[in-house]
C-alpha cells in the first residue's frame, strides 16, 4: 500500500499548529511545507488513515484556514 498525498492551503501563521496537530497522532500524517509564504503544505497520509485525517482537517476548518489545492 501506498501513502496518500494531499496539498493543502493554509494560512501560513498556522503551519506549525497543523503540523503539531497531526504529530500528535503518531503515525497518522506527515507534513511538509512547499511554499511558506503562500501557505502551501503537502500531507502523506498513512494507508488506511485517510478517513481519519479528513475528520481532523474537516474539524480543523472551523478554527483556521484550510483548503484543498486542486492539481493544475
Amino acid at each position: 500500500m501506498q501513502t496518500t498525498s494531499w496539498r493543502l492551503r493554509v494560512d501560513r501563521r498556522e503551519i506549525s499548529y497543523l503540523r503539531f496537530i497531526l504529530e500528535s497522532y503518531d503515525g497518522l500524517a506527515t507534513l511538509s511545507t512547499l511554499e511558506p509564504a503562500a501557505g502551501k503544505v503537502e500531507l502523506r497520509i498513512a494507508p488506511g488513515c485517510e478517513t481519519q485525517v479528513k475528520r481532523i482537517v474537516r474539524d480543523l476548518q472551523k478554527e483556521i484556514l484550510i483548503e484543498e489545492m486542486v492539481a493544475t
